[in-house]
């Protein structure tokens, strides 16, 4: 307990208001505790951080962590992220979306800054719904679902967040539920350890829309069910399509190496420059 104080005291704002706004029981509270673990654990500065999120419920998580951080436009986190890294390669530049922001609006930008493979740390919150703004379905959202703005049912098939990560040529991919928080600290460390392009997966629960409408009441009962639900990924590997249908595979997905693009940036600028010099 005091260890955790003591993270609590490090790390938030405190001339924030607390309580968070967040509805009781979300999981974005379990992210941020893994998050700061994480990072508290890879031994870095709070100065060589910066936290950067979009719109959505997950928006306002850099408010309350006491990093770099920016709250920028919807859709638009990972290019703000981008020109950051650019300008100051040293620093680990973590972007925090939800499902919406991430691959919907902002789907073209995370398939780009996947395929460019910049040292991006890419923390999506896979409720399955835009929670903030009441509940409509969103690119993840099971088909069929009955949403606010599907009433009588989804009629779009959901993007698997991570596929779409790993073919867009992201380095390391994983996935983790709220309910398995540590594994999802540790693979939140390896992330933000990686150069190239990282992705994690959080599949979190929205318990005031999403909840209601799959039948379960309460974010203990959603979380016993990402319990429930959940395949690590070692153990998928001897399970068959149909055996892990409406399964959640959780781990380490893709962890490759592939030139970063910063790191190519750099080295162009270097090479222009003695060019220039030697004019």
């Amino acid at each position: 307990m005091k260890e955790r104080e003591h993270l609590i005291y490090k790390y938030l704002r405190s001339s924030k208001r607390f309580p968070h706004i967040w509805c009781p029981g979300c999981g974005i509270g379990i992210l941020l505790g893994a998050l700061i673990r994480a990072i508290d654990g890879g031994g870095y500065g709070k100065d060589d951080v910066v936290l950067i999120s979009g719109i959505g419920c997950s928006g306002r998580l850099p408010t309350y962590v006491d990093f770099n951080t920016l709250h920028t436009t919807h859709g638009r986190a990972l290019t703000f992220a981008t020109g950051i890294k650019l300008a100051n390669p040293s620093l680990k530049v973590i972007v925090v979306m939800g499902d919406g922001d991430a691959t919907a609006i902002g789907g073209n930008h995370f398939i780009h800054a996947a395929r460019r493979n910049i040292g991006i740390t890419s923390i999506i919150i896979n409720n399955q719904t835009y929670g903030m703004t009441g509940g409509q379905f969103s690119p993840t959202t099971p088909f069929g679902l009955k949403t606010s703005s599907s009433p009588h049912g989804n009629l779009e098939s959901p993007f698997d967040i991570c596929g779409l990560a790993r073919e867009a040529g992201a380095t390391f991919v994983a996935r983790s539920t709220v309910y398995h928080a540590r594994l999802l600290e540790e693979i939140i460390g390896m992330a933000i350890g990686k150069e190239g392009f990282s992705v994690v997966e959080v599949v979190s629960h929205c318990t005031t829309y999403f909840g209601r409408e799959i039948g379960l009441e309460s974010p203990v009962e959603m979380m016993k069910w990402q319990r429930d639900n959940a395949v690590r990924v070692e153990k998928a590997k001897d399970l068959g399509e149909e055996e892990l249908r409406q399964k959640i595979v959780i781990g380490v997905l893709v962890d490759r190496k592939a030139p970063a693009y910063h790191e190519m940036y750099e080295k162009l600028i270097a090479k222009c420059r003695l060019e220039d010099n030697a004019l």
